[in-house]
């Protein structure tokens, strides 16, 4: 074997699989996004290997609060082609994972009316597992998403001008 074969092979062997970033890109334009963090998921089964391979989506997903515990809803994780009938079910709750403080400062947000917690991204980490960051959230009023329009436009403008000179 040649030389430049087994460096490919080592390549091919020690990839990192950490690439997987699953966006909700329409939470910022929905929401006012006050407080982050960072959560675990509880999977079962062939859910993570779905995940790696990218067939997830938390666009329609929404965070609730229920017995001490935080749950994520409508987080669609498609079912895993080779799997068998063990497979998961695509649309189930799933718990996530947070200290006591943050469940505890997340319970008194939600007390206030029209506050709500939203996912924005899903990622992995370097040990391979599957992480949430969520964030809580006040709902935008239409005025204030105009603005953000505007203002989104105003900067391509400059960005267009400037890279003219």
């Amino acid at each position: 074997m040649s030389k430049r074969s087994i460096t490919f092979a080592y390549l091919l062997f020690n990839k990192v699989d950490n690439q997987i970033n699953i966006k909700n890109k329409r939470a910022r334009f929905e929401y006012h996004l006050i407080d982050e963090f960072v959560a675990g998921i509880v999977l079962s089964g062939t859910e993570i290997k779905s995940i790696r391979n990218g067939k997830a989506s938390i666009l329609e997903a929404y965070c609730v609060f229920d017995a001490g515990e935080v749950w994520i809803r409508n987080m669609h994780i498609t079912e895993y082609e080779n799997g068998s009938i063990y497979n998961h079910k695509p649309r189930s709750d799933r718990k996530l994972l947070l200290n006591k403080k943050e469940i505890k400062k997340i319970e008194k947000f939600l007390k206030v009316k029209g506050n709500t917690i939203v996912p924005i991204k899903m990622f992995l980490t370097d040990k391979g597992w599957a992480k949430l960051k969520i964030a809580t959230a006040q709902g935008k009023k239409l005025h204030d998403k105009r603005q953000d329009l505007k203002d989104k436009d105003d900067k391509r403008d400059m960005d267009r001008a400037m890279k003219r000179f």
